[in-house]
């Protein structure tokens, strides 16, 4: 039951013609036919097998119509976007405490003792924003996004990293934290920043198959 699948996979070649992503495309969409064909293995008619797939992915024309659209978000702004968002979020968070420390106005104060209340919805609030991150690029730039997520993972986690040095060696006082800054809150910080990587590639595959 090969040839619908190369039969389709030949006519979107025709019809990508020399487009920059060609061979990524191809190969993307042929693992999405091998799904669909072991999927429908109870099928033996070519005929329907080809409408099974054109059903689930569109018919070739449709796709490159699709890929030949030119595309307003190119890989650089793409990455750049989530690597100045998240300085913005950790630029945000150091001035706050920064200006809670510094200066101890009243109402910085409230919003302070409030935001260190809750630190775990803080934490799992940020892991979304990483999940969109896979979750973005794998729509957008489907296979070819492998590469590009690894790139914007590892320049976005330097503001993480260079936070953790700064407060480890003492350049920026413990004391700022309180009470944050105990075992637990230390650990649940190494556990959350392992657990980047992964739920960005869990958010890849997901926007990888929403693109199909």
């Amino acid at each position: 039951m090969e040839r619908p699948k190369n039969k389709f996979l030949e006519e979107l070649g025709k019809r990508l013609g020399n487009h920059h992503d060609k061979k990524s495309i191809l190969m993307e969409y042929e693992v999405h036919i091998e799904e669909i064909m072991i999927e429908s293995q109870d099928c033996n008619d070519e005929n329907e097998m080809m409408e099974r797939i054109t059903s689930r992915l569109g018919s070739p024309e449709e796709i490159s119509a699709m890929w030949k659209e030119e595309l307003s978000v190119t890989p650089s702004n793409m990455k750049w976007l989530f690597i100045v968002m998240n300085i913005l979020f950790f630029g945000g968070g150091s001035l706050l405490t920064f200006f809670h420390n510094v200066f101890q106005w009243n109402w910085l104060s409230v919003v302070w003792s409030h935001l260190t209340a809750i630190p775990t919805l803080i934490a799992f609030i940020y892991m979304f924003f990483w999940a969109l991150l896979g979750y973005e690029i794998g729509k957008g730039f489907g296979h070819k996004g492998r590469s590009l997520l690894k790139k914007t993972f590892l320049l976005s986690l330097i503001p993480n990293l260079l936070l953790m040095v700064l407060t480890v060696f003492g350049i920026i006082p413990h004391s700022w934290f309180e009470p944050l800054l105990t075992k637990t809150f230390i650990l649940a910080c190494i556990i959350f920043t392992i657990l980047l990587y992964p739920i960005s590639w869990l958010g890849y595959r997901w926007g990888r198959k929403a693109s199909i």
